[in-house]
C-alpha cells in the first residue's frame, strides 16, 4: 500500500484592514493630499516671496502716521487667513467625511458587514476605519502646524497678526492637530449611532461644532489668569496682545466684585467702597500652558467618543 502524502490545510491569510480603508476611501486620501499641497503651497508662498514683497511694500508706503500698504501687504495677510480658515474649519469637514461617508455609507450599503464575513472582526474593522485616517490627518497636519508657525515668526509686517487671535491661536500649536482628531472620533461616533450616511454626516457636523464651540470656551479657564488692578484714575489696566478674561471692580478690602458702577455717575464707587477696578487676562508667556491643557481636553473628548464608538459596535454585533 502506498500512503497518500497529505498536504498541510492552507488557511487564508486575514485581510489586511488597513489597505482596505486606503482602497475603498480613495478619493477622501487624494483630496486630503491636495488640500495638504494647497495649504502648504500658500504658506511658503507668504513665507517667501509673498512675505519679501510685503515687507518690501511697508517699508516703502508707510511712516509713523500713515501707511497705504497697497495690494502686496493685502495680498499677503489674505493668504494668512486663508490658511487659518482652511485649518480651523477642518474639524468640520473632518466629521462630515466620518459621518458620512467613513462610517455612515458603509454600513447603509452593506460593505462593512461584507468585510466582516471576511476574517475581518466588526473590532477590527473600526480601529482600521480610525486608525488609518487618524495617521494621515496627523502627519497633513503637523506639517501645515509647523509651516504656519514658521510663517507667523518670520512676519514682515510690523501690524495685523496677533498671537492671541482666535485663528492665529488654534492653528500655531498642537490644537490645530487635535481638533481634527475629534471631528474624526465624533463624525465616526454618529455615523454609528446613525448608520446612515446623511444621518451621520448632520450628527457629526453637529456634534463637532458643539464640541468646539464648548472646548473653546472653557480653554481660557483651564489655566490660572494673571490679574492687573488699576486705580479709578487708570481704570481697568490689562496690557494689549493679550487674551482678555473677566473684569470688574475692587473694594477698600481687596474683594473682586462685578462693577455696578458702569455708566453711573463719579459719585458711584465711593459709594459701593470701589477703589480701583481689576482685569484677568492670559499673556503671550502663557502660551504653551494654554495650548497643551486645552490639546489634552480636546484629545480626552475625542477618546471618550473614540471609547463610545468601539462600545457600540461591539453591542451591536456581539
Amino acid at each position: 500500500m502506498t500512503a497518500l502524502a497529505t498536504a498541510p490545510t492552507a488557511h487564508p491569510r486575514p485581510a489586511r484592514a488597513s489597505r482596505a480603508v486606503l482602497r475603498l476611501h480613495r478619493p477622501a486620501l487624494i483630496s486630503w493630499g491636495f488640500f495638504v499641497a494647497v495649504i502648504s503651497a500658500v504658506l511658503l508662498w507668504a513665507y517667501g516671496p509673498g512675505g519679501n514683497a510685503a515687507g518690501a511694500a511697508w517699508q516703502r508706503k508707510c511712516t509713523v502716521d500713515l501707511c497705504d500698504v497697497g495690494y502686496a501687504v493685502d495680498t499677503y495677510h489674505l493668504t494668512y487667513r486663508f490658511s487659518e480658515a482652511a485649518v480651523d474649519f477642518l474639524p468640520v469637514l473632518v466629521a462630515l467625511w466620518a459621518g458620512s461617508m467613513l462610517i455612515g455609507r458603509e454600513l447603509e450599503n452593506g460593505t462593512a458587514e461584507l468585510a466582516w464575513s471576511q476574517s475581518v472582526s466588526p473590532t477590527r474593522w473600526l480601529a482600521a476605519e480610525l486608525a488609518v485616517p487618524a495617521v494621515l490627518l496627523t502627519a497633513g497636519t503637523t506639517l501645515l502646524g509647523l509651516l504656519h508657525r514658521l510663517l507667523f515668526d518670520a512676519h514682515q509686517v510690523p501690524k495685523g497678526w496677533n498671537w492671541s487671535d482666535s485663528g492665529t491661536f488654534e492653528a500655531n500649536g498642537p490644537i490645530a492637530i487635535a481638533y481634527p482628531l475629534l471631528g474624526l472620533a465624533l463624525g465616526a461616533l454618529a455615523g454609528l449611532i446613525a448608520r446612515r450616511a446623511v444621518p451621520g454626516l448632520i450628527g457629526g457636523i453637529l456634534a463637532t461644532a458643539s464640541a468646539t464651540t464648548l472646548i473653546d470656551m472653557a480653554g481660557p479657564h483651564l489655566v490660572p489668569w494673571k490679574i492687573s488692578v488699576g486705580d479709578l484714575k487708570e481704570g481697568y489696566a490689562a496690557p494689549s496682545g493679550v487674551i482678555h478674561g473677566g473684569e470688574g471692580a475692587v473694594t477698600s478690602t481687596g474683594a473682586h466684585i462685578p462693577d455696578p458702577c458702569t455708566g453711573a455717575g463719579k459719585a458711584c464707587p465711593a459709594a459701593h467702597d470701589i477703589v480701583g477696578y481689576y482685569s484677568e487676562y492670559h499673556p503671550s508667556s502663557q502660551f504653551w500652558a494654554l495650548q497643551l491643557t486645552q490639546t489634552a481636553l480636546i484629545l480626552t473628548v475625542a477618546a471618550l467618543a473614540t471609547a463610545a464608538a468601539f462600545t457600540l459596535l461591539r453591542r451591536r454585533t456581539s
